[in-house]
């Protein structure tokens, strides 16, 4: 059974094909600047590759290029769309709506459009490429969408809710959503086979750290609070992000720029974080180097950062009243030891030990980074989000 897995973004398009008689990856790409000038690249898991400029103005006409990379010239590797038997779709906000993933129909695609105010930037695109898919693929081929957001559902109110009047979540829906759900499920799970024992069994805080990071509370399967809030912009510090502000200086610094809401939005998610802070750049690496060098703001950055992942830990150990584990997942959390190593450091209090060593030498890797007399374990556990959404898809049709 071969499963194409989709990831909307606003001017873009991800995709893998993976068959799930092994969960192998046949081919992966990306068709980029959608209603710019076009871009599509294409790799098989052979190796052979295929890329090109192609003016795409639509996500239609780019969900037509990407069913012609699948199926025609050197790179193909379906002789056609009958030999799909689902598609996968990765939907950031589901918001109070959905808790779980669920077969496409008119009336889901039309609500997750309803939801754009939640996520201008990336539910309407979801929804034109929902819609690009619909008119592209054999209408026998079943459509699943999996929601970033589900995962984190079972929140209780006293996680989720703000102090602002309630009229605002009741008429507005503002309150806290989560997101990464689909990676926090995926690496909770893995991280529990991994140990030998069921994740209902089990108190795990999850640190996806990347670009964009939050850090989720994970008691028995379940997630009990995370730090992004009502958009991916609140937690910790991030590459372009501010991560959680007092909203009295967001209105302050407003002021002394005169900056319009949307401006300052623009200026909270895209100018702050790693970058606004270090002066270095938004990549993590970058900003490694630079403060291995000795540059005072790329080292201040990244103090943030691990002082208020372990934060996070200690307000998770209160919250779910113990820890078992710990995992570091992301582009960050698998590859960046000097981050893993910082953030587990005077955590004497938790029993905390991990193998310097060892954590020095492993990068994207599932490998266990504690010592043994580490009352709480501490793992590296690869992410992977598409394989998750195949499997949802997979449970669903199968049903």
């Amino acid at each position: 059974m071969i499963i194409l897995v989709v990831n909307a973004g606003s001017s873009s398009l991800k995709y893998q094909l993976i068959d799930m008689k092994d969960e192998s990856v046949l081919a992966k790409g990306n068709c980029d600047r959608i209603g710019i000038d076009g871009h599509i690249s294409h790799k098989t898991s052979d190796g052979r590759k295929f890329e090109a400029d192609i003016n795409f103005s639509t996500h239609t006409e780019a969900f037509m290029e990407l069913v012609k990379a699948l199926t025609t010239g050197d790179a193909k590797v379906i002789d056609s769309m009958d030999e799909i038997s689902a598609v996968g779709h990765r939907i950031v906000q589901g918001a109070d709506v959905f808790d779980k993933s669920v077969l496409v129909t008119d009336e889901v695609i039309d609500k997750i459009d309803e939801l754009r105010e939640l996520a201008p930037v990336h539910n309407h695109a979801h929804a034109l490429a929902l819609r690009a898919c619909k008119s592209v693929i054999p209408a026998s081929v079943p459509q699943v969408v999996v929601f970033d957001t589900a995962f984190h559902q079972t929140m209780p109110p006293k996680a989720f809710m703000f102090g602002l009047p309630y009229e605002d979540y009741e008429k507005y829906h503002v309150r806290k959503y989560g997101f990464h759900g689909t990676s926090h499920r995926f690496v909770s799970k893995a991280l529990a086979e991994a140990m030998g024992k069921d994740v209902k069994d089990l108190k795990i805080v999850s640190c996806h750290l990347g670009n964009g990071s939050s850090i989720t509370a994970v008691d028995g399967g379940k997630s009990v609070d995370t730090s992004m809030g009502f958009t991916p912009l609140d937690g910790v510090v991030m590459g372009t992000r501010t991560g959680s502000v007092d909203p009295s200086a967001v209105t302050f610094v407003a002021d002394k720029h005169g900056f319009t809401p949307s401006e300052m939005s623009e200026y909270m998610n895209k100018k702050s974080g790693f970058l606004g802070v270090s002066g270095v750049g938004s990549d993590n690496r970058d900003v490694q180097a630079a403060a291995l060098e000795g540059n005072e703001r790329a080292i201040l950055v990244s103090d943030m950062l691990t002082y208020e992942i372990q934060k996070y830990i200690g307000s998770y150990a209160a919250a779910m009243n113990g820890i078992d584990a710990i995992l570091f997942t992301g582009g960050i959390g698998e590859n960046s030891w000097e981050v893993r190593e910082a953030a587990c450091e005077n955590m004497d209090y938790f029993g905390i030990k991990i193998d310097k060593a060892l954590n020095k030498s492993i990068r994207g890797k599932l490998q266990k980074i504690s010592t043994p007399d580490s009352k709480i374990e501490v793992w590296i556990v690869p992410t992977n989000e598409e394989l998750l959404i195949a499997r949802d898809t997979l449970e669903l049709i199968s049903k």
